[in-house]
């Protein structure tokens, strides 16, 4: 009798433990529950490593670029064709040529040398600063109009079309004036820019004296030695359109 009681007491003490094994409670894993999952899954979900967004530039116009077309066009004596075609190869290729924002230039060569015929809209509100620029010696007569134009190498001619100005203000090794260098961006004007070596044609924005009496350059964009700071701060990067007329 006193064996059974005893069998039944070990038995019954380890059923206990079993039970007490079941239950027993880990403070250090998480009770999980439907709701939890629910939960965990969100959370999961929120922690989750966000992808970069890739910024694409946008090739839209600023809202009010229309406005200063007009108004550049209604204040100054800048050829209307030269301004439209200007703002038109603006539009096109600010974003993929890496036009500066702030400024663009058109050289009107249809006016004449004593004339301030390079003129600098600011893209913002509409400024517009005029500056002498030199023709080429075989284009046309001292102080007068360009008559001929050429991208051609060893013309001595004003080069013509759309140019992008360079960022750096560098100097000449011989005469060590300082300049910003210039390239074309269009087919008939890609060599322009470019070093004789390379079978390009050296043309770049200088100044020179001679720019101040109507004297002529042998193709570069020569301006006033005055007037260099003030340019060159605003036509880095930016877009120069050289107007021949043509």
């Amino acid at each position: 009798m006193k064996s059974t009681i005893s069998i039944f007491i070990i038995l019954t003490l380890f059923n206990i433990t079993l039970s007490a094994k079941e239950t027993y409670f880990n403070p250090y894993k998480p009770n999980i529950t439907k709701h939890s999952t629910k939960k965990t899954v969100k959370q999961i979900k929120k922690h989750k490593v966000k992808k970069r967004k890739v910024v694409k530039h946008s090739s839209k116009l600023p809202r009010n670029l229309d406005r200063i077309y007009r108004k550049v066009l209604k204040k100054t004596n800048i050829s209307r064709r030269a301004l439209k075609k200007a703002f038109a190869f603006y539009k096109k290729n600010r974003v993929k040529k890496g036009l500066s924002s702030k400024y663009l230039a058109i050289a009107d060569y249809t006016k004449t040398a004593r004339d301030k015929r390079l003129y600098i809209i600011n893209l913002k509100n509409g400024a517009v600063y005029r500056h002498k620029v030199a023709h080429g010696k075989y284009s046309g007569a001292l102080g007068g109009k360009v008559k001929h134009s050429s991208n051609r190498r060893n013309t001595n001619m004003t080069p013509y079309g759309f140019f992008k100005v360079g960022s750096k203000v560098r100097k000449t090794k011989k005469k060590h004036y300082k300049y910003l260098s210039v390239k074309g961006l269009e087919r008939i004007n890609r060599k322009v820019g470019y070093p004789p070596r390379m079978g390009g044609r050296d043309i770049v924005l200088h100044p020179a004296k001679y720019v101040n009496y109507g004297g002529r350059s042998h193709g570069c964009f020569s301006i006033c030695p005055q007037d260099r700071y003030a340019i060159f701060a605003k036509l880095k990067k930016a877009l120069l359109y050289s107007y021949t007329g043509r």
